[in-house]
């Protein structure tokens, strides 16, 4: 388990388990584990999901799929928090609501 701050400072737990689970299913993830732990330190943005969770997002120029934007979707809750899953994508959605940007 790795347990980095995310920019509201709370500590966000990744578990071998979420890890697992998010190689199981994007392959590509692999061996993207530190920038998945930089995004959510350091992201680009951070857009509210839909059931609480947030979204921080963070663009990489070179990834195993060419350019593309890291999304890595966590849970804070009570001074706690954890990842729930990460993946690559072409662009940030344009249809939620962003609650922090530099």
């Amino acid at each position: 388990m790795v347990i980095v701050k995310s920019k509201n400072s709370i500590p966000i737990r990744l578990t071998t388990e979420r890890w697992n689970h998010i190689i199981m299913r994007h392959p590509e993830m692999d061996s993207q584990k530190e920038h998945v732990l930089e995004t959510i330190t350091t992201p680009h943005l951070i857009q509210q999901g839909d059931f609480g969770e947030l979204i921080a997002i963070r663009f990489y120029e070179e990834t195993p799929l060419t350019s593309k934007y890291l999304i890595v979707v966590y849970k804070e809750a009570n001074n706690d928090g954890f990842v729930i899953t990460s993946y690559y994508a072409t662009k940030p959605s344009e249809r939620r609501q962003i609650v922090w940007k530099p």
